[in-house]
């Protein structure tokens, strides 16, 4: 039977109840009314017409209350309602005629006062009666409404108490269920009897949590097979791989990992990051991005193959957008570390083979110009024009050997750490003085105007003078080499908070915006530039400006040149 079926039907049966509750208690009230009604209409009528006519025997004697009884008496025989009254009523009748006849009679007066008192007894009487029943009507009214009221009471309490149960509690357990099958527990079954709504949406969703439950087992199964697969790959890996949830928790640990961390495998899985890295340097090392919020990539040296290893560290975060979610959500991430050891192996090579290189070269290059020198000293000899021309080239390649040269050896010192920073206190605008004129020749050569712009109340500069002119003048001829002829350099040098900030415009053909990142890399030159350069001149700038302390940075638009800016936070004030 339907739900709907079922609720008319116990709401029709409550309603008929009400209805016939309803229809016994007029029918009883009008019951008790007729009864109360037949005593007020005829009895109590009977006594009144009575009780007058005995009030007027009284004056019967005088004669002129013979009318008034005899109307009193012709009402009275028209309210005959009690078995006996006829009867009574009639002697009365036959009683007062006679008295017409002869009024002073006694005897019969006193004969028509028992007919009046005896018409009022049996009306008394008959009061008496029709109020016991009116009585007995009530007190079944009363029964009858009671008993009907008390099963309609029991069959409402039922209703009320049954009838919301028997429609919410289906909906709770299907929500608890939906709840249970939202969980991903769908082994949750319904069941109720029956053949309502009910009944069919619970076959319904039993059907549908069996289907989730086939898919799940079939995915899980893939799923399990998809984990073992890149589990397999994992361990697998060269390089060590450290994976991590959102709460830092350790996922899982490669083979490499445990191998240069010195750790068991299953006393680091399901633990948190930082509880292990307590009693684990490498691990505190390698997870020190989390409380520092540096850069999760940097080179760390480990030893591992029985040697001194270097690892470059990647931190990647692993974000995924939720479902109905627009924006996206960390879950964790891995760490890789990439061993570059080969690559550091070879770089310490090429450095030191450099530097050899370079060191050989200084003293032949040496050589070469105190033989121009000496050619060039009339002593030895006069020149004609067309060898002086030769003497000139060979010694512009030989300036230009010798910076190459100088240019490899300070990149090989900075390299292998053998550059030392000798701090003193010296005037910057001297030194940018001197910097300037000795880049004047190579300025006058392209009819390049230095415009020099220096606050006067530039404090002294706690730096490595040799080293600060040396950047300083490379910043300078790199600008008058890539500005344009008849163009103009600017120079200028100001404190702003505490420190000392030195810049370099100049208004050549500017640097590409995807370039600016690499243009302090060691040997890296801006693709189709015909200048002369090793592309080891700015690198070995950055690393002079920040050994003390410093920054450099660079802004640039192709087209409106470029502008080069060192920040010295050493200052004398």
């Amino acid at each position: 039977m339907k739900i709907k079926t079922k609720l008319i039907l116990a709401l029709g049966f409550l309603f008929l109840l009400i209805l016939t509750l309803s229809a016994l208690a007029i029918r009883q009230v009008n019951l008790l009314a007729q009864d109360t009604k037949n005593i007020l209409v005829s009895n109590y009528q009977s006594m009144e017409y009575s009780r007058t006519m005995y009030a007027l025997l009284d004056t019967i004697k005088e004669g002129n209350t013979l009318p008034q009884f005899e109307k009193w008496l012709h009402r009275q025989q028209n309210n005959i309602t009690e078995n006996g009254e006829r009867e009574l009523t009639d002697a009365l009748t036959n009683d007062f005629k006679a008295l017409q006849l002869r009024p002073n009679d006694a005897a019969l007066l006193l004969k028509v006062r028992k007919d009046l008192n005896s018409i009022m007894q049996l009306n008394m009487r008959a009061i008496q009666r029709k109020s016991n029943t009116a009585e007995n009507t009530a007190a079944d009214s009363v029964l009858w409404i009671s008993i009907t009221s008390a099963f309609c009471l029991i069959v409402g309490f039922t209703l009320i108490v049954n009838l919301p149960g028997y429609i919410a509690n289906p909906i709770r357990n299907l929500t608890e269920s939906i709840r249970q099958i939202a969980a991903k527990n769908y082994s949750q079954r319904v069941h109720f009897n029956g053949k309502d709504e009910f009944s069919e949406l619970a076959g319904s969703f039993n059907i549908m949590a069996k289907k989730l439950q086939e898919y799940n087992d079939t995915n899980l199964a893939k799923l399990m097979m998809a984990k073992e697969r890149i589990e397999t790959l994992i361990n697998n890996l060269n390089d060590p791989v450290i994976g991590l949830d959102e709460k830092y928790t350790i996922l899982f640990i490669n083979e490499q990992a445990l191998k240069i961390s010195g750790l068991k495998k299953e006393s680091i899985i399901g633990k948190k990051a930082k509880d292990v890295a307590v009693h684990n340097d490498l691990i505190r090392s390698l997870l020190k991005h989390i409380e520092t919020g540096k850069d999760a990539q940097e080179t760390l040296k480990i030893y591992a193959d029985n040697k001194e290893s270097y690892f470059e560290k990647q931190v990647v975060a692993i974000d995924i957008i939720p479902t109905g979610e627009t924006m996206p959500k960390q879950i964790g991430s891995f760490i890789i570390l990439k061993n570059i050891t080969p690559y550091k192996e070879l770089d310490l090579a090429k450095t030191n083979f450099i530097a050899t290189v370079s060191h050989e070269f200084k003293t032949p290059i040496a050589a070469m110009k105190m033989s121009l020198q000496l050619l060039e000293n009339k002593h030895t000899g006069s020149l004609n024009e067309e060898q002086q021309n030769l003497i000139q080239g060979i010694r512009e390649d030989t300036d230009r050997l010798l910076r190459t040269t100088g240019e490899l050896l300070n990149i090989t010192q900075v390299e292998t750490g053998k550059a030392t920073v000798n701090l003193t206190l010296f005037n910057i605008r001297h030194a940018i003085a001197e910097v300037i004129k000795s880049n004047s020749v190579q300025a006058l050569s392209k009819n390049i105007t230095m415009e020099t712009v220096v606050d006067n109340n530039l404090p002294d500069l706690l730096a490595d003078e040799e080293k600060t002119k040396w950047v300083l003048s490379n910043l300078l001829s790199n600008a008058i080499r890539y500005s344009y002829e008849n163009s103009i350099v600017n120079v200028t040098a100001f404190t702003n908070n505490g420190t000392i900030t030195v810049t370099v415009k100049d208004h050549g053909t500017g640097i590409p915006q995807h370039y600016l990142g690499k243009i302090f890399d060691k040997y890296f030159r801006v693709p189709g530039t015909q200048k002369e350069g090793t592309g080891l001149g700015l690198a070995i700038s950055k690393e002079y400006i920040e050994s003390q302390g410093g920054t450099i940075s660079v802004e640039s638009e192709p087209g409106s040149g470029s502008t080069f800016t060192v920040i010295f936070k050493n200052t004398a004030s």
